[in-house]
């Protein structure tokens, strides 16, 4: 393997990217626009939730219950009748009805415990788990005090102090913005090296290769080292310029550090999108394996949901996955300010993985290369 073979197919691979303008939207796009919505879509609490009631007891408390209701959580209540919150509901109009049957407020004072309906469009289901025990308390609250003659208690028998560590305001965007720049790096990674790949087998300049003086060896380390280095150089930007600059996102650990994990986590991505591109034979396939790859790989790494929730077989699958350990150290650094004495495991077991999965892809593409002479 001579180290000036794969400088110059890097640069080559360099050269190419930079003439694909479709690949270059992607890079941008994937390291700003998309980093920001992940970040501000989401909404950090209910938010804007479509409500209807239907008042049938038309008493001071049945008022007071739907004057409770008011943005930014909701939007201002509907007064309609059971048939216009049937359609309502139907149609999706509305998310929550709340349904206040007559005597409401006379079987209360009687002491007769008289129920009210909640009707949910499970659906919109971050609105509805959330909203279903907003309203609950809201409506449990109204009453307590309309008995106790508007005078609330404030007084509980329990003092909770709440201390959230890393993310003390609890706000949404802190995770939301890091874990997409975590998995947008896995996913240009695999797309970068198995498109450069795909293309090349498609215009023919692999055969062109194959007769000049180099190695199957070199030119995968030279897809490896060009596109790895194109995915690392738009993720540190992206920290910098949109996580921490535009966003106003704070980091506590050492960026470079991150960079190193970032770098070991694409050195076994980028030998999995060669392997992928090895595999499939057209950009549609490789599109339709992509599917089957990318997503467990986010889903099930632990960045989206805590490992601890899911079974034990996938979180013991999901051990040789790179983005697991990738997620761990990335969190570690970035969120809790971990330093290489604390994260050195996952580092170790990173390279581990991604001298695997290059021993493998290796293998395959050179056989695959030999079919072809």
């Amino acid at each position: 393997m001579r180290m000036a073979n794969i400088a110059r197919l890097g640069v080559k691979e360099l050269r190419s990217l930079a003439s694909d303008p479709i690949m270059l939207v992607l890079v941008l796009y994937v390291f700003s626009l998309d980093i920001y919505m992940a970040a501000t879509v989401m909404p950090e609490t209910l938010h804007n939730a479509p409500i209807a009631i239907i008042d049938e007891d038309g008493s001071p408390l049945s008022s007071r219950i739907a004057g409770a209701f008011y943005p930014p959580r909701f939007q201002l209540p509907a007064t309609v009748t059971p048939a216009q919150a049937d359609r309502g509901l139907d149609e999706g109009t509305y998310t929550f009805v709340l349904d206040i049957p007559p005597n409401f407020q006379s079987d209360l004072l009687a002491s007769r415990r008289p129920g009210v309906q909640l009707n949910v469009d499970a659906t919109r289901m971050t609105q509805a788990f959330t909203g279903s025990g907003y309203i609950q308390s809201m409506v449990g609250q109204e009453v307590t005090t309309f008995l106790r003659h508007d005078v609330p208690n404030d007084v509980v028998p329990v003092d909770l102090a709440l201390r959230a560590s890393f993310n003390p305001s609890l706000t949404q965007a802190w995770f939301g913005a890091v874990m997409q720049v975590i998995n947008n790096v896995t996913m240009l990674s695999i797309i970068l090296t198995g498109a450069a790949l795909i293309r090349e087998r498609e215009h023919g300049t692999i055969e062109h290769l194959l007769v000049m003086p180099v190695v199957p060896i070199e030119i995968m380390t030279a897809k490896i080292w060009s596109m790895g280095l194109v995915v690392l150089v738009g993720c540190c930007c992206s920290l910098i310029f949109m996580v921490q600059g535009v966003l106003g996102i704070p980091i506590e650990g050492s960026v470079p550090l991150f960079l190193v994990g970032a770098a070991l986590d694409i050195f076994a991505t980028t030998a999995l999108g060669i392997f992928l591109g090895t595999i499939a034979r057209s950009m549609q396939q490789f599109g339709i394996i992509m599917i089957l790859v990318l997503i467990p790989l986010q889903v099930l790494s632990g960045g989206t949901t805590p490992r601890d929730s899911m079974p034990e077989i996938v979180q013991s699958l999901m051990t040789i996955a790179p983005t697991t350990h990738f997620v761990n150290l990335a969190q570690g650094i970035l969120y809790r300010g971990a330093g290489f004495d604390i994260v050195w495991p996952e580092f170790l077991t990173l390279f581990a993985i991604g001298a695997a999965f290059f021993g493998v892809t290796l293998w395959y593409f050179r056989k695959a290369m030999n079919s072809m002479t």
